[in-house]
């Protein structure tokens, strides 16, 4: 159980994120992996993913949702990795809590997508 303990996480919701992929056979996800532009400037924050296979997981509280600003900066930030050739899976309360499976299998399909040989 030491195993799984990771301090890199910012909220309760993404540890148990992280114990749900792990849980559903997935490769241990790299805990806040940082984005940099070509100036070497931080572009993003991802709660956690994989960086050589370019896929991410971000858990979204409830603020994402009902804050426009938090939301339109979300929506932009994702573009913006996207175009950089991240894979972004959004998580909310409702699908980690209710259909934990259908979180596992966007994350298998995003990795294999990427080349990983899961």
């Amino acid at each position: 159980m030491l195993g799984l303990v990771d301090a890199g996480a910012e909220s309760p919701q993404e540890t148990k994120t992280r114990l749900a992929i792990i849980a559903a056979g997935l490769p241990k996800p790299q805990i806040q992996i940082v984005v940099r532009n070509e100036w070497s400037a931080v572009l993003a924050r991802i709660d956690m993913g994989w960086e050589k296979w370019r896929v991410g997981v971000e858990y979204d509280g409830s603020q994402h949702w009902t804050d426009p600003r938090i939301r339109s900066n979300d929506i932009d930030r994702t573009a913006e990795l996207e175009r950089r050739g991240w894979r972004i899976i959004r998580v909310s309360a409702d699908l980690l809590r209710n259909r934990p499976d259908i979180l596992a299998g966007r994350i298998r399909e995003a990795l294999r997508a990427a080349g990983h040989p899961h």
